[in-house]
């Protein structure tokens, strides 16, 4: 399965890790465009940090990820997210990969052979399909978490990543 991941998806530092896991362990092929990833990037500097370096490092890890397509003709309701979409359909994409529902209605992206995927759903779906390899995942990241500081216990923290199913599938 090939998706485009939105800057939503990618700015929260635990959601980003377990997902492009998630997609070197073979769980899907990510897709993303140069303003996809300035978006991340813009996101960051609003907080005060700077993600240059993860780009970076981002595109030599998955070097054929990127992406340009052609927004001319597209209709989004919010126009400014109609390049993800242009993502998608260049890259011959089976879906987006976002938290942003209402900009991305599944009638619209059904008409381009597309679905909206939320990373949730994605990430219960890997575990239940291979959970030792999606569990070792997350693990992974969460262990990374928590020797840099992260307090909470495993379940808290991806709840306040936005993956609470997830949470409850591998900790009740």
């Amino acid at each position: 399965m090939k998706l485009v991941v939105d800057a939503c998806v990618l700015f929260p530092t635990l959601m980003r890790e377990i997902v492009l896991g998630a997609a070197e362990a073979g769980v899907f092929e990510p897709v993303w465009s140069a303003r996809i990833l300035e978006e991340w990037r813009r996101a960051v500097a609003r907080d005060g940090g700077d993600a240059g370096v993860e780009i970076a490092l981002l595109r030599e890890r998955f070097a054929q990820a990127e992406v340009t397509g052609e927004a001319e003709g597209l209709w989004l309701p919010d126009p400014d997210d109609i390049h993800v979409l242009a993502t998608a359909i260049a890259a011959g994409a089976d879906g987006i990969l976002t938290l942003n529902l209402k900009d991305f209605p599944t009638r619209v992206l059904a008409g381009h052979g597309l679905i909206r995927r939320d990373p949730d759903g994605v990430l219960v779906e890997a575990f239940a399909e291979d959970s030792q390899q999606a569990g070792g995942v997350v693990q992974a990241v969460l262990d990374r978490a928590q020797a840099v500081g992260a307090d909470a216990a495993p379940r808290a923290l991806l709840k306040r990543a936005r993956l609470p199913r997830l949470g409850k599938a591998m900790f009740g």
